[in-house]
C-alpha cells in the first residue's frame, strides 16, 4: 500500500505518532545519542583532513584517525586554558565587584525605602529569608553539580570514542546505508547520502567562521569601549551565538555585567547597542554569508528546537538542535513526500529569488547536457 495515498487524517496521525516515538527515544538515550550526534559534526569537520592525510600523505585509516583527534584535543585543550587562565584573572576583580554592588545594592534600597515605603530592616529580613532557603538546599545544589560533573566526564569520554569509531569506521557507515535500502532507490540514496555529508561538512564549517567573526567583532566592540575582559567576553559570545536569539541576549547580559562592575553605567548602555549592532549584521551578513540560505531556518522552527531540545537533552541539546534541524532540513528536501516539511523549516522564498535559482539551475543542467 502506498502510503502517499492514505487519507490525510491518517498520514496526519502517523507523523504525530513517530515525532512522539521519536521524542520518547530521544530522551531515552540522551546519554548516547547528544555525544554521538556531536561526533558526528565534528567528524564531518575534520573528514578534509583526515582524508587528506590518507590520500597525499598515505596514511593508514586508523593513523589519520588519531591525527585527526589529537588536533581536535590540542584545539579544545587550548579553549579550555584561555578560559581557564582568563577566568582566573577576573577573580581578582572579584573584591572590586563587590564593592560596586554593594554601592549600588545601598542606593536600591533606599530608592525601595522611598518609593514603596517598604523599611531597609524589613528588606533585609526579607534577604535573609530568601539566603536561607537557599543554604538550606545546599546538599541538592552540591548533588546537582556533582551530577552535572560526572555527567559532563561521561559526555566526553563517549565523545571521543565515537568521534574515533565515526572517522575509523566511515566507509563502512556509509556502504550500510546505501545498501539497506532497496535497489531501486539505490541512486536516490546515493544523491542523499552525498548531498548531506557536503551540506553538513559546509554548515559545520560555517558555523565555526561565523564564531570566529562574531567572536573579533564583539571582542574589537568592548576594546573600543574599554570593557575589561573583552577578548574573553567576545569569545564567549561567539560561542554562546550557535544559540540563536537566546544565546547573544546571555552574552549581553553577562557582557553588561561585567562593564557595569569594572566600567561606569554608562558603557553598559554603548554595550548594548554594540551587540544589537553585531547581532544585525551577524543576521544580515555573516549568517547567509558563510552558512548559506540552503540550511537555513525560520525563527519560529529555530525557536521551538531550542525549547525542545533543552527539554530533551539540556544544555547540550541548545547547541545541537540547530544542526539537527538543518541536517533534517536538507533531508526532506530531498525525500519524495517530504518536500512541504522541508519548506516548512525553511526561510520564505522570494518570488524573483526563485526565478532567479532556477534559471541558474537551468544553466547548470544544460552544461551538465553539453
Amino acid at each position: 500500500m502506498n502510503i502517499l495515498r492514505l487519507p490525510f487524517l491518517v498520514k496526519l496521525t502517523l507523523v504525530i505518532i513517530c515525532i512522539i516515538g521519536l521524542g520518547y527515544l530521544l530522551a531515552l538515550g540522551e546519554s548516547i545519542l547528544a555525544p554521538f550526534f556531536l561526533a558526528f559534526l565534528m567528524a564531518m569537520l575534520f573528514l578534509p583532513i583526515a582524508n587528506f592525510l590518507e590520500r597525499r600523505l598515505r596514511f593508514k585509516r586508523s593513523l589519520s584517525t588519531i591525527a585527526s583527534l589529537m588536533l581536535m584535543l590540542i584545539v579544545l585543550i587550548g579553549l579550555i586554558y584561555f578560559f581557564g587562565s582568563q577566568l582566573s584573572d577576573f577573580s581578582k576583580d572579584i573584591p572590586h565587584l563587590k564593592n560596586q554592588f554593594t554601592t549600588v545594592a545601598t542606593d536600591l534600597q533606599h530608592w525601595v525605602s522611598k518609593t514603596f515605603h517598604v523599611k531597609i530592616d524589613q528588606q533585609l529580613t526579607y534577604i535573609d529569608q530568601g539566603l536561607n532557603k537557599l543554604l538550606s538546599s545546599t546538599g541538592v545544589i552540591l548533588g546537582f553539580t556533582f551530577g552535572i560533573f560526572s555527567s559532563g566526564l561521561g559526555f566526553v569520554v563517549f565523545f571521543i570514542l565515537f568521534f574515533i569509531f565515526i572517522l575509523n569506521y566511515r566507509r563502512v557507515l556509509n556502504n550500510f546505508i546505501i545498501t539497506v535500502f532497496n535497489e531501486k532507490h539505490k541512486a536516490r540514496v546515493l544523491e542523499i547520502v552525498r548531498e548531506v555529508r557536503i551540506m553538513t561538512k559546509k554548515y559545520i564549517t560555517g558555523l565555526c567562521l561565523q564564531i570566529l567573526i562574531v567572536s573579533t567583532l564583539t571582542s574589537i566592540l568592548l576594546t573600543v569601549l574599554g570593557v575589561k575582559y573583552a577578548i574573553l567576553l567576545g569569545v564567549l559570545t561567539g560561542l554562546l551565538n550557535v544559540i540563536p536569539y537566546l544565546g547573544i541576549c546571555i552574552s549581553l547580559l553577562i557582557s553588561c555585567f561585567i562593564a557595569f562592575a569594572t566600567a561606569t553605567p554608562s558603557t553598559c548602555i554603548y554595550v548594548a547597542l554594540g551587540y544589537i549592532v553585531v547581532h544585525i549584521i551577524d543576521g544580515n551578513i555573516v549568517l547567509p554569508f558563510v552558512v548559506g540560505s540552503k540550511v537555513k531556518i525560520n525563527a519560529l522552527f529555530s525557536f521551538l528546537g531550542i525549547i525542545i531540545g533543552e527539554h530533551l537533552w539540556g544544555i547540550a541539546g541548545m547547541f545541537l538542535c540547530i544542526p539537527a534541524i538543518a541536517i533534517i532540513k536538507i533531508i526532506f528536501e530531498r525525500v519524495e513526500g517530504l518536500q512541504p516539511w522541508g519548506k516548512l523549516l525553511g526561510e520564505e522564498e522570494h518570488p524573483d529569488r526563485k526565478k532567479k535559482s532556477y534559471k541558474i539551475s537551468k544553466n547548470i543542467t544544460l552544461k551538465e547536457m553539453d
